[in-house]
């Protein structure tokens, strides 16, 4: 164990920079790296505000922070594909690799997988870590440590796209316009569609994703979105819509938007259950498929941002000093409806 400075969850509604002990020691396969960047994502803010996501429950000091990019300063016996120096980003989620989920591919729903940031695994918003090399992805010299911070929530819209088997020239429609309907925008287009109808009531988050080409904004505070999807599909329908607002009440019209064969890919988790109407799905054949997190989406992803077909950088609204992630979280709280993603710059560079 080493004692590292953290930006530490003490408990729901309390949160400290101090001092923590974590363990630093570089194992066979295992990797060390000093942190750059680390994204501030809802999850932490969900847990810094009500202290639990479903069953995780925070009952111990937690370190925050899961969306990370550094500098690999030591590398462990057996890892031939990293050395230090090496920039990468990490994927937080590790699994049990014999595991039942991980043997058929399907390693994010492993009941095993240890998460960064979920309770009780602590996070990376802390000067190092040791992770495993084989879940850790060197960064193409033009992807910046931010851009590499992003492609922990971009993966979360390679998943959503892949589970839509998008063929090119699909039109989708995207309900929320955060960070991850903005992605799965944006993933979607990568993808193959032709354009992206994004809605939500919030319109500098719309104006945000507007910038994009291929992106159509809808301020369904004063536009009927099943009226605009049916005009701009000429009364067909959408291809694919992917759920990413999270909120019970899209889900009231929700198979009024997708074509006959389409489908609905569910990103959003909603804290309550929700009623689905099947008959119109039955009737239409519309098929529902849901996301949790991702698997095997990183190379792909960081290879898009590489190639500039993504750009996330726009999506970026602050970065704040490491000093300052207490003000960072609570900034977050506020849900500005012009932010899309906050990051935290750990390193002194």
């Amino acid at each position: 164990m080493a004692q590292v400075r953290a930006l530490v969850l003490e408990r729901q509604h309390e949160l400290a920079m101090r001092d923590i002990d974590l363990p630093l020691e570089v194992g066979p396969g295992m990797v060390r790296i000093a942190i750059h960047t680390v994204g501030v994502c809802g999850s932490d803010v969900h847990y810094y505000t009500h202290g639990r996501i479903g069953p995780f429950v925070v009952d111990a000091p937690m370190v925050l922070g899961h969306e990370a990019a550094g500098t690999v300063v030591e590398v462990g016996e057996g890892v031939t594909h990293l050395k230090v120096g090496d920039r990468v980003c990490m994927e937080p989620g590790v699994p049990d690799p014999q595991s039942r989920a991980s043997r058929l591919g399907m390693y994010n729903v492993d009941p095993a997988v240890t998460f960064w940031a979920t309770p009780p695994v602590h996070g990376v918003l802390t000067s190092e870590v040791v992770h495993p090399a084989n879940y850790t992805f060197k960064l193409p010299d033009n992807v910046s440590f931010a851009e590499g911070a992003m492609v922990e929530p971009f993966a979360v819209g390679m998943q959503a796209a892949s589970k839509a088997r998008i063929t090119p020239g699909d039109t989708a429609v995207v309900l929320g316009a955060g960070p991850i309907g903005t992605m799965v925008a944006l993933a979607a287009l990568a993808g193959g569609c032709a354009r992206v109808i994004i809605a939500d009531l919030a319109q500098p988050k719309l104006d945000i994703a507007a910038r994009y080409q291929g992106i159509i904004p809808v301020n369904i505070r004063d536009t009927d979105l099943v009226a605009e999807v049916a005009r701009l599909t000429e009364d067909w329908g959408a291809d694919v819509v992917f759920e990413c607002s999270g909120s019970p009440k899209a889900w009231e019209t929700i198979m009024q938007l997708p074509r006959p064969g389409g489908a609905i890919v569910v990103v959003g988790l909603p804290v309550e259950p929700v009623k689905i109407d099947i008959a119109a799905a039955s009737t239409k054949e519309v098929r529902i498929e849901n996301v949790f997190r991702y698997a095997h989406q990183y190379d792909r992803a960081i290879a898009l941002i590489a190639s500039g077909k993504v750009d996330l950088k726009p999506l970026i609204s602050e970065t704040f000093p490491f000093e300052k992630s207490v003000e960072a979280f609570d900034r977050a709280v506020e849900a500005r409806p012009s932010d899309v993603k906050l990051q935290i710059k750990v390193a002194n560079d």
